[in-house]
């Protein structure tokens, strides 16, 4: 393996993938993750960590705080999960990818270690990252949850934040069927005296991470119970928007984000709540970098298929939206903007709960039923048929680029076209509009 192409090949042919192959990469403990960290010097003491999870915003809130950070003039690492055009995506600093040469460096210097302990390839992806980080002397480094948190890869640091955005119904084969048991899960990256920030507050959640932080000794903190989003306007595909205080004190007056589904202002509310913190911590934040962060956050780190203009003609907006909690979400943002009809292009992997997500989507719409380029994915025949027993109806297509062409051939001037259902599918999107 020497080119970066050959690399990238290997670590997803030979690592199980989750993203690709589903619950047989999934390991429900974090014994290689310490193993390869050990073996490598354990690099993610050399820096400071602020660790996000969540079932829905955790990759927003994640890199609007590296944006602020790095318009407050620090060196941040970011570590996110899944990419969507390139394996890259997942390492950055300041904004920019990890290098081929490191990615094909570090696979080479570590193959013998990686045949030993036999990782896969988000734990893999894991050590990768906090070893570029901490050669390249990062001040801080943001890390996205992989999925749930007490027993995810990346739950070996200690950070100076821990942040749960929110808890709905996903992965439930592997964190629980319910809220109270997803919650455990996800609590499980509140450490002992570190202060946590609560997206959202929940009825059912809310307890759970009391008592976790109570055991902890961990102050806890609500962000909506602190912190309101206030005087929404929606102006050329941004949001703009003034935070307060719940008891009436003005924060941030025209905030402006280029992140303008509805749902942002939860993440934008945990985002100031944090801020708060980092500063009780001994960041210095000032206010304008908060304000910069959030407008720049998509020029800063590279972030990508959250209501994302792809198209204006006819109105073309990629989102990632794939679970309950998620889709709803992405409705409720749906229902601001002004179209004459609304075709969907849908697609999404064998192992969701397609059934509740199809059950949510407007009956009105015109479908384009695709399969996402993974093997995950779910059947388009399998998609079509579960869609017409929630009274859904549309063509299927083979792949993402005729299911676009269809759209576009049907559409009219006025009309919008949604690409959802799949993180992949969306990636498959985003190739092809930018790759095209």
């Amino acid at each position: 393996m020497t080119t970066y192409k050959e690399v990238i090949n290997y670590l997803f042919s030979a690592l199980p993938m989750y993203q690709r192959v589903g619950g047989a990469a999934y390991k429900a403990d974090i014994t290689n993750t310490v193993e390869l960290l050990k073996a490598i010097g354990n690099p993610h003491k050399g820096f400071s960590t602020i660790h996000v999870a969540g079932t829905n915003g955790k990759g927003s809130v994640s890199s609007f705080l590296a944006s602020i950070l790095q318009n407050s003039g620090y060196k941040v690492g970011l570590y996110t999960s899944p990419h969507l055009m390139d394996f890259r995506e997942r390492i950055r600093i300041n904004g920019d990818m990890i290098p081929e040469d490191y990615v094909v460096n570090f696979v080479q210097r570590n193959k013998s270690l990686f045949d030993k302990i036999h990782p896969s390839f988000f734990e893999m992806t894991v050590a990768m990252a906090f070893e570029y980080f901490n050669q390249s002397r990062v001040e801080v480094a943001v890390i996205e949850v992989g999925m749930g948190g007490r027993l995810d890869s990346t739950n070996v640091i200690t950070p100076d934040l821990s942040i749960i955005t929110n808890i709905g119904l996903d992965h439930t084969q592997f964190l629980g069927d319910t809220l109270e048991a997803i919650a455990a899960e996800k609590g499980g990256i509140i450490k002992s005296g570190v202060p946590v920030v609560i997206g959202e507050t929940q009825p059912e959640t809310k307890p759970v991470f009391t008592r976790i932080a109570e055991q902890k000794n961990a102050p806890i903190y609500f962000a909506d119970s602190n912190f309101v989003v206030t005087d929404v306007m929606y102006s050329n595909f941004s949001m703009i928007m003034s935070v307060a205080t719940t008891d009436g004190e003005q924060r941030y007056v025209g905030l402006k984000s280029p992140l303008c589904g509805d749902y942002q202002k939860k993440n934008i509310v945990t985002v100031v709540q944090a801020v708060d913190i980092l500063r009780t911590r001994g960041y210095q934040i000032p206010l304008n970098a908060v304000m910069l962060g959030f407008e720049s956050v998509m020029v800063d780190t590279g972030f990508k298929g959250r209501w994302q203009v792809v198209s204006t003609h006819p109105l073309t907006i990629c989102e990632t939206a794939h679970n309950p909690a998620g889709v709803a979400s992405m409705l409720h943002t749906l229902s601001t903007v002004e179209y004459e009809q609304l075709h969907i292009i849908f697609g999404c992997v064998n192992d969701k709960d397609c059934d509740a997500v199809l059950s949510l989507l407007p009956k009105t719409a015109k479908f384009y039923f695709c399969k996402p380029d993974v093997p995950r994915g779910l059947d388009v025949m399998q998609l079509q048929m579960a869609a017409s027993k929630h009274g859904l109806s549309g063509e299927m297509c083979n792949d993402i680029s005729a299911a676009i062409a269809a759209s576009h051939k049907a559409a009219a001037p006025d009309d919008l076209i949604l690409i959802t259902g799949s993180i992949f599918l969306v990636a498959d999107a985003l190739n092809y509009f930018y790759n095209k």
